[in-house]
């Protein structure tokens, strides 16, 4: 057998879906029973999805509960749907509800609502030049990542023998995983920008990066989502990425801050790329993330640039590193957390008022009909410039206008 057999043998043998199944099977899923699929499908569109008293498992059977929730009101909920694409999950039986619960935690370190929290956090709470270069490692690493799933074209796991706990990402392709790409790019980035700003041990920090990073993989794969394959490719694609582009980061970031014209040359490459991506496929939830990504890179760079033109924040000296850990004490855990809640507060103000102003602009402009919210997101020409300003002007609320508001009410 040949190098080029072998290797091929390898893919093949890493892209099994029963391997996915087996994973999932011994961390307690398994598909439900045929009567309680069949009680699932048997329901009226629209109508809440239950099984009936024959159905359910009696005491000690081991059997679990459907969908992940083990006891209470929501062990009647039926499968989880997607309310962009309208797919809906598959019932499942999950016997072993702590690492149901524990890999839903690693899954959401890569969707959005982790991603607006953690990077805000670190800009308004923690430090603000580490926020801003790990959102310049997040977006390079991400926009590769979707890219790159649209050039391969590789298909998720085959359902059955695997079974989809989430639909999220289901239209997308399968090849790298990015919530990996994300979960290894994120924890190794944050111990680079950090390891000898701060003051902590190493072993702290390989510690997280290994933690982490295995959460994040071993998530995909419980939910159904990625083959052993796909979480493979997507950890050394990032390791490849970060060893060719985090020697730039630096100056990157202090070319978004100091160059007299960085705005126009950032806002363009960011909406040039969103356009080069939204040509590589059919439409697919991933053109709406890839643009989410590039307008929140987009904003979160304009905004430090504003910041530091106004000198409303100065970084730190490098004569003064390594940082000391601050105490956290009572008046600093209440000022994180009121700058937290304020924060968040207007970052939701602002995501929706932009949402609310730029999906019918966009439709009446391109004369897209604009009674289906959910048929039109799917046109270019809307999803495009939705994403892309409403995210955009998240990221420069974020590094600009929050900023500016803790200042004005003495929380800064």
């Amino acid at each position: 057998m040949s190098l080029g057999q072998r290797l091929a043998w390898l893919v093949g043998w890493l892209q099994e879906p029963q391997k996915v199944a087996r994973f999932q099977r011994l961390c307690g899923v398994q598909a439900p029973p045929p009567r309680e699929t069949e009680a699932a499908e048997a329901a009226p569109a629209g109508a809440p999805r239950r099984r009936d008293a024959s159905a359910r498992p009696k005491p000690g059977d081991g059997g679990g509960a459907l969908n992940g929730v083990r006891h209470g009101p929501a062990a009647e909920r039926g499968p989880r749907r997607n309310s962009l694409t309208g797919e809906e999950g598959e019932p499942a039986r999950v016997s072993n509800w702590p690492l149901y619960y524990l890999f839903c935690l690693g899954t959401e370190l890569g969707n959005e609502l982790f991603y607006i929290l953690f990077f805000p956090f670190w800009i308004w709470n923690l430090d603000a030049l580490v926020g801003r270069r790990l959102v310049i490692v997040w977006v390079m690493v991400m926009y590769l990542g979707q890219c790159t799933k649209d050039v391969i074209r590789w298909p998720r796991p085959a359902s059955p023998p695997v079974v989809k706990l989430e639909v999220l990402y289901n239209s997308e392709y399968g090849l790298p995983s990015t919530h990996a790409m994300s979960g290894t790019a994120i924890p190794i980035a944050l111990v680079l920008l950090t390891y000898g700003r701060w003051q902590y041990p190493l072993v702290c920090g390989l510690l997280l990066v290994a933690c982490w990073s295995s959460l994040v993989c071993l998530s995909r794969m419980y939910m159904g989502m990625h083959s052993l394959l796909d979480v493979i490719a997507g950890f050394l694609y990032t390791i490849l990425i970060l060893a060719v582009f985090y020697p730039f980061v630096d100056m990157i970031d202090n070319f978004n801050q100091t160059h007299k014209y960085a705005p126009l040359i950032i806002i363009g490459l960011h909406l040039a790329l969103g356009i080069f991506s939204f040509t590589l496929d059919t439409w697919s939830t991933s053109r709406g993330d890839t643009a989410e990504i590039l307008g929140s890179g987009a904003g979160i760079a304009c905004g430090s640039h504003v910041t530091h033109g106004m000198g409303l924040r100065v970084d730190p000296s490098p004569d003064i590193l390594p940082l000391p850990t601050a105490p956290i004490t009572l008046p600093v855990f209440a000022k994180a957390t009121l700058r937290v809640l304020v924060g968040m507060g207007v970052v939701l103000i602002v995501r929706n008022i932009m949402k609310k102003i730029t999906i019918p602009l966009a439709c009446k402009i391109f004369k897209i009909p604009c009674d289906d919210i959910r048929k039109a997101r799917q046109h270019m020409e809307v999803e495009l410039p939705y994403r892309y300003i409403t995210y955009g002007m998240v990221g420069f609320s974020i590094t600009f206008f929050i900023p500016y508001i803790f200042l004005f009410i003495g929380i800064s």
